[in-house]
């Protein structure tokens, strides 16, 4: 019994649960403000870190989460040497949520930071694609403690790591297919490069930098399974250091990937909403967003981004979700373009949502962990989540109410003609589809606050409030 009790006082309380294998430190939670322990075996690194000016060099273009120093009790004190306070990350996401050109974004940017690290003695010791966030369209890095004091000769530990992470999904999202990143989901520490090599098409084998990254670099990653990477022996020099990270860099830059010809892509462009239609949908939409005046809104179902922008026009950050990787892909880019800092456009299959990864299935959290949202939109969404997915309206609600504490939700009915071309190709199974029954589901948790027809359609538009 002693022995467990000490195990219990020695374990770190409030400790993120995705900030446990590395040994140089963790995050951790006090009295609803998030701290980074850093610890003694870190100390050499983390001062040449700051000495070195690379701290600032990296803060200064926003390529790396900023710090302050503070005096606050270690969560762990037999190793703590520093306690830190990182700005906050206005909303966690993942890898596997990502569009192609976010991913190809944060890779450029891990190669960005690590080509600055050479140029003050320094080299990242990891290139997880966790350990980049984004803020709007910018990818920035937020673990301090994967820097590492350059030794002449030595190879780069993190380049199998980055390969995984961040080449192997790239190269397969361009040269086979745009949802192979979803595979990420499954390898929580990046594609296995023999799997990549696999799946990747034969021509891929004649470009020499394909070759040499994925192909064989597989192939000695088998012959070497086992050995230590810094012990095998191979001296590598600064300039063949340079020149793998500039050959990384010149292949991610060449991959491509170009939207479009996915059933919602163009969804905008072949609706059936009349101008009028669409005018007074985003004037009402304006209007409740405005009468809730929310900070953190999760637009379901986004498309490109229309009535996201809506949302981030009254001042929230908005996370614009959606299943199509074309559109997100194409509001991630019109995002980038015109630096929208308040709007996160993500892939999501609402019907399986980001689940509990990891160790515990507590290292990535779930979609419903990383809420509640201040207010949801839910627009042109109801019908597919029922029709096409068989969801009864207390199922949708249910998910509803975890979620968000304001909603904003359309009804469609089964005359309009987005709903017909879903039951074209089935039977209409659905008596209970009608807005009685919708709004008797959701007035169980919900108050409805306004509701108003959208002139020139049989559309209704809602404002609910949680009870």
């Amino acid at each position: 019994m002693r022995r467990k009790k000490e195990m219990r006082e020695h374990r770190p309380q409030n400790r993120v649960d995705a900030s446990f294998r590395d040994p140089a430190g963790f995050l951790f939670y006090r009295e609803g403000e998030l701290f980074r322990q850093v610890n003694r075996s870190y100390q050499e690194d983390y001062d040449l870190l700051i000495s070195s000016e690379l701290y600032d060099a990296l803060t200064g273009p926003s390529l790396l989460i900023p710090h302050q120093e503070v005096q606050a009790t270690p969560s762990q004190p037999d190793c703590a040497y520093k306690i830190i306070k990182p700005s906050l990350i206005p909303f966690i996401s993942y890898p596997y949520e990502w569009s192609f050109s976010q991913l190809k974004d944060a890779a450029l940017a891990t190669l960005a930071i690590q080509k600055k690290a050479l140029q003050f003695g320094m080299s990242l010791k990891d290139c997880s694609a966790y350990n980049i966030q984004f803020i709007g369209s910018s990818p920035v890095f937020i673990d301090t403690l994967s820097f590492e004091r350059y030794r002449e000769g030595e190879p780069w530990v993190a380049y199998r790591q980055f390969c995984q992470h961040f080449l192997a999904p790239l190269a397969l999202m361009s040269c086979r297919d745009i949802r192979l990143n979803q595979l990420l989901r499954v390898y929580i520490d990046g594609i296995p490069l023999d799997l990549a090599a696999v799946l990747l098409p034969v021509k891929t084998r004649f470009s020499f930098s394909l070759l040499s990254h994925i192909h064989l670099h597989a192939r000695s990653q088998k012959r070497h399974a086992g050995e230590a990477v810094k012990r095998s022996g191979n001296k590598v020099s600064k300039m063949a250091f340079r020149g793998i990270v500039d050959s990384l860099e010149s292949l991610i830059r060449k991959l491509r990937w170009k939207p479009g010809g996915t059933e919602w892509a163009d969804y905008y462009e072949a609706t059936n909403y009349s101008v009028e239609a669409q005018a007074e949908k985003q004037r009402l939409v304006s209007e409740y967003l405005a009468c809730v005046q929310p900070k953190m809104v999760w637009d379901l179902g986004a498309n490109t981004g229309v009535f996201s922008r809506l949302a981030t026009g009254v001042g929230a950050l908005t996370v614009a979700y959606d299943v199509d990787p074309a559109a997100v892909e194409k509001n991630y880019l019109k995002a980038r373009e015109e630096d929208e800092s308040a709007l996160l456009p993500l892939v999501l299959d609402l019907t399986n949502p980001s689940p509990g990864l990891g160790w515990e299935n507590r290292e990535r959290m779930s979609l419903i962990e990383r809420g509640p949202a201040d207010l949801v939109l839910a627009l042109a969404l109801v019908h597919h989540l029922a029709i096409s997915n068989n969801l009864p309206f207390f199922k949708i609600v249910n998910f509803f109410r975890k979620i968000c504490r304001d909603l904003i939700i359309e009804f469609i009915p089964k005359e309009d003609s987005q709903v017909q071309r879903l039951l074209a190709s089935r039977e209409d199974i659905f008596p209970d589809y009608n807005r009685e029954c919708f709004e008797k589901a959701f007035v169980e948790y919900f108050i409805i606050e306004r509701s108003e027809k959208i002139s020139d359609s049989e559309r209704t538009l809602y404002l609910m409030r949680m009870q």
